[in-house]
C-alpha cells in the first residue's frame, strides 16, 4: 500500500468519500499495520494530498471543492492562493476570508461563488502548514503588554507580546518573535521575544532583520567547520595522476569585479577544419564535499548561496567556496570538465565529459573582457596572450546566441541594479547593470554546458536532477494578450504556448516605451523554473534537456550531479539498488533546492530594493530626470536613470480628474486631455522616502506634455 496507489483509488469516478476503517477494509484486508496505514493518510492530508471531513470521510481535495497550495498575502490585508496543481489560476482571498492563515502558510481552500470581475474567490477552510514559526519586527511597548509590527507586512496584523515574555527589549528594538498562538478570526497571534537584535536604525540592521526574516544563517555549525579545516590544501598525487591534466592549456576565468568564488573557468581553441573545441572547466566541490558528511547535510539544508548587498551567506564555509575549491589564478584545482566538437553553425557534433585538473592562467573581470573586445589598446596589450582566444569567444558567442534564439528561447530585457555600500552597509550609489558581450560568453557557454550534460544523463537514464520550466498558465498569458491587444500589438500566436511567439513579442517592443512593462507582464505569465528528477521541457531555453552543472559551489543540485556522474563515469553502470537510493535522494534534493532557491531570490530582491529606497532617504527635494515605468489607477510609477522607481500619486495631479484606461496604461485628464502613458519623459522632485514601506513618491515637475 503506497501513496500513489491510495491517490490512484480514491481517483476513480465511482469513488465516495470513505472513513479510515472503509479505507482499510480495501487496502488491508488482512487487518495488519492499521497504525502505519492511519499514519500514511494523517501525513498525505497533512501535505494536502488528500482531505478529512468532519465527518471523518477521506477525500481528494478537488471533491470537496477545495484547491491547496500557499498563501500570498498582500499588505492590504487580503490575499491570494497559489495552487500547488499546475495550470490551474490563483484564488482570492479577502481578509475576512483567511481564518487565522498567515503569509506562505499552506492551506486548503474552498472555493466560493462570486468573485472580483474575472478572478475567483476563496475561504481557508484549514491550515495544512504553517510557514512562520518566527517573526521579525519592531517592539512597541504599551501600558500592560507590548506589541510587534512585522517587517513583513504581508503577515497582516500586529502581534501581542505579554509583559512577561520581552526578553528584556525597549521599544523601537528590532526583536525575532517566537509565536505562540496564532491568529484566529476574532482574536490577534500571540507571541514571545527570543532574540533582542538592537536599535531599528543601528548600522547594519536592515539586512540583519532581513536575514533572520528568510532564516538565512549566520554562521557554520561548529562540525561543518571542523571538515572544513581538515580538508587538505594539496592535492594528492594520486588523483593528480587519475585526471586529465589540463594545467598547460589556455583556461581562464571571468567574472564579475568584486566576486569571489570562481566556480567556472573556460577554454576555447579553433580546429584546423574551421570547428570549434570549447571547454567548460567546472570546480570539483564533490571530491572535497563526500555524500552524507556534515558539509554534505549542511550544504543541501541551505540549498544554495544568498548574495545581499555588501554581504554573502554562502552555501559552503569560505575556506572551500573562497579557496580551495575556487578556480583561482595560477593555482592547481580540481575540475569536472565538458569539452565539446562544434561546427561552425554552433552544433555540437561530439563531447566529453571527464575529471580533469586545470591551472587558470587568469582571472578576467566583465569589465575588461568588454574593453579589450572593444578595442582597448592597454588592456589588449597587458592581456595579449588571451585576447585571440577572447575574439574566439565572441564570435562562437554570438553564433550560439543567434541559434538559440532561432530556436525560440526567450530572452528577457529587464534591468539590474548594483548598489555600492559604505562601511557601515550605508548605500552611497545605485547604478544601472548593462549585460554586456563579456557576460554573454559566459552564459552561453554554461547554457550550453549544462544542455549537453542533461543530454548525457537521459540518454544513459541516470538518476539526475534536472532544471524544468513548465509552460505559462493559459490564464495569465490572456491577460498578457489583452495588455498587448491594447497597446496595439499583435498576439494571437501566444495561446499556442511556443516560446518562439512570445520572443517575437518582446523583439516587437524592444526599444519602445512599453518594453519594460511588457517584459514584467510576461515574466510574471511564466511559472518559475524549478528543480526536478524527472525530464520535461525547459519552456524559457526552448529545450527538451537542461540541468545545472556549472555552479556546485553555490548551487547543490550542481554538487548532486557532479557525484552521480563521478559514478558513473567510473562504474559504467549503476546497480539498482544504489540507482534507486540515488533516485530518492535527487527528488529530495530537487524538492528542498527549488523552496531554498525561492527564498534566496525573495530575499536578494527586497535587500536590493530596501538599499535602494535608502538610498533615496536624503535626497528629498532633488530633481531627478525619468521616465514613466508604469500606470496604475492610483498614479504612475517613475524610474531614474539609476532604476529607483517611485509613485507619483495620482492625488497630487491637481490640475484635473484623471481617468485610468487598464487597456491602454493610460491616465487622462477629464477635461484638459492630458495623458499619462509608459515611456513618457519626465521631471519629478523627491517628496517621501519610506524605508519601512520600501516606498519612494514624487512630485510631477515636468513631462512629456509640457510643464505640469
Amino acid at each position: 500500500m503506497t501513496r500513489d496507489e491510495i491517490l490512484e483509488y480514491m481517483r476513480r469516478k465511482a469513488y465516495r468519500p470513505l472513513t479510515v476503517a472503509e479505507l482499510a477494509r480495501v487496502f488491508l484486508p488482512d487487518g495488519k499495520n492499521l497504525t502505519a496505514f492511519k499514519k500514511l493518510l494523517r501525513e498525505m492530508e497533512a501535505e494536502g494530498l488528500i482531505y478529512q471531513t468532519r465527518a471523518a470521510r477521506y477525500g481528494l481535495p478537488e471533491q470537496f471543492n477545495l484547491l491547496v497550495g500557499r498563501i500570498e498575502g498582500h499588505p492590504k490585508g487580503f490575499a491570494f492562493l497559489i495552487p500547488d496543481r499546475e495550470g490551474t489560476a490563483d484564488v482570492f482571498i479577502p481578509p475576512g476570508s483567511l481564518n487565522g492563515a498567515m503569509h506562505n502558510d499552506r492551506v486548503a481552500v474552498r472555493l466560493v461563488p462570486g468573485g472580483r470581475g474575472k478572478t475567483r474567490e476563496g475561504e481557508v477552510v484549514r491550515v495544512l502548514k504553517r510557514a512562520n514559526q518566527r517573526v521579525v519586527g519592531t517592539l512597541h511597548k504599551k501600558r500592560r503588554f507590548a506589541v510587534v509590527v512585522p517587517d513583513d507586512q504581508r503577515l497582516g496584523a500586529d502581534i501581542i507580546v505579554p509583559r512577561g515574555r520581552l526578553a528584556g527589549a525597549k521599544s523601537g528594538d528590532k526583536v525575532v518573535l517566537e509565536l505562540t498562538a496564532y491568529p484566529a478570526p476574532r482574536t490577534p497571534a500571540e507571541g514571545r521575544v527570543v532574540e533582542v537584535l538592537g536599535p531599528a536604525d543601528a548600522p547594519g540592521m536592515d539586512i540583519m532583520v532581513l536575514c533572520r526574516r528568510y532564516d538565512l544563517p549566520d554562521d557554520f555549525p561548529a562540525r561543518v567547520l571542523r571538515e572544513a579545516e581538515a580538508v587538505p590544501e594539496t592535492i594528492p598525487a594520486t588523483e593528480l595522476n587519475a585526471r586529465r591534466d589540463l594545467r598547460e592549456e589556455l583556461i581562464i576565468t571571468i567574472d564579475g569585479e568584486d566576486a569571489k568564488d570562481f566556480d567556472d573557468a573556460v577554454s576555447l581553441t579553433l580546429l584546423p577544419d574551421g570547428f570549434y573545441r570549447l571547454g567548460v572547466h567546472i570546480a570539483d566541490v564533490g571530491f572535497y564535499v563526500r555524500e552524507g558528511s556534515a558539509l554534505d547535510r549542511e550544504a543541501l539544508k541551505r540549498g544554495t548561496s544568498v548574495y545581499l548587498p555588501g554581504r554573502v551567506v554562502p552555501m559552503l564555509p569560505p575556506r572551500l567556496s573562497n579557496d580551495i575549491c575556487s578556480l583561482n589564478p595560477g593555482a592547481d584545482r580540481l575540475t569536472f570538465s565538458v569539452e565539446m566538437t562544434l561546427d561552425p553553425a554552433g552544433r555540437v557534433l561530439a563531447y566529453d565529459i571527464f575529471p580533469s585538473v586545470i591551472r587558470s592562467r587568469e582571472r578576467m573581470t566583465y569589465t575588461a573582457v568588454r574593453a579589450i573586445l572593444e578595442g582597448e589598446p592597454e588592456l589588449r596589450a597587458l592581456y595579449a596572450h588571451v585576447v585571440p582566444m577572447l575574439e574566439r569567444m565572441r564570435d562562437l558567442c554570438l553564433v550560439l546566441r543567434r541559434r538559440r534564439l532561432a530556436a525560440g528561447a526567450i530572452d528577457f530585457n529587464l534591468p539590474e541594479t548594483k548598489v555600492e555600500l559604505d562601511a557601515a552597509g550605508r548605500p552611497v550609489a545605485v547604478h544601472r547593470v548593462q549585460r554586456s558581450i563579456a557576460e554573454q560568453i559566459i552564459e552561453e557557454f554554461m547554457l550550453l554546458a549544462n544542455e549537453t550534460v542533461a543530454r548525457h544523463a537521459a540518454r544513459l537514464g541516470l538518476p539526475f536532477i534536472y532544471r524544468i520550466h513548465p509552460k505559462p498558465d493559459p490564464e495569465k498569458v490572456a491577460a498578457l494578450e489583452e495588455l498587448l491587444s491594447g497597446l496595439g500589438y499583435s498576439a494571437q500566436g501566444l495561446s499556442r504556448l511556443e516560446p518562439a511567439s512570445f520572443q517575437a513579442v518582446l523583439e516587437a517592443v524592444a526599444g519602445k516605451p512599453e518594453e519594460r512593462l511588457v517584459n514584467g507582464v510576461m515574466l510574471r505569465s511564466m511559472k518559475q523554473a524549478r528543480y526536478a528528477p524527472e525530464r520535461t521541457e525547459h519552456f524559457g531555453l526552448a529545450s527538451e534537456y537542461y540541468t545545472h552543472f556549472t555552479s556546485p559551489i553555490r548551487r547543490y543540485p550542481d554538487l548532486f550531479i557532479h557525484r552521480v556522474l563521478r559514478e558513473a563515469l567510473a562504474s559504467g553502470t549503476l546497480p539498482d539498488e544504489r540507482a534507486a537510493a540515488l533516485r530518492a535522494k535527487a527528488a529530495l534534493a530537487a524538492a528542498l533546492s527549488s523552496e531554498r532557491e525561492r527564498v534566496a531570490m525573495e530575499a536578494e530582491r527586497e535587500a536590493t530594493e530596501l538599499k535602494k529606497v535608502a538610498f533615496m532617504e536624503d535626497k528629498i527635494g532633488n530633481v531627478y530626470a525619468g521616465f514613466i515605468s508604469g500606470v496604475t489607477a492610483w498614479g504612475f510609477y517613475v524610474e531614474l536613470e539609476n532604476t529607483v522607481e517611485g509613485l507619483v500619486h495620482v492625488r497630487t495631479l491637481t490640475d484635473d480628474f484623471y481617468v485610468y484606461d487598464e487597456r491602454r496604461y493610460t491616465l487622462t485628464g477629464q477635461n484638459t486631455g492630458r495623458r499619462f502613458r509608459l515611456g513618457d519623459p519626465v521631471r519629478v522632485q523627491v517628496v517621501r522616502v519610506s524605508v519601512a514601506e520600501r516606498m519612494v513618491e514624487f512630485a510631477l515637475l515636468t513631462s512629456g506634455n509640457g510643464v505640469y
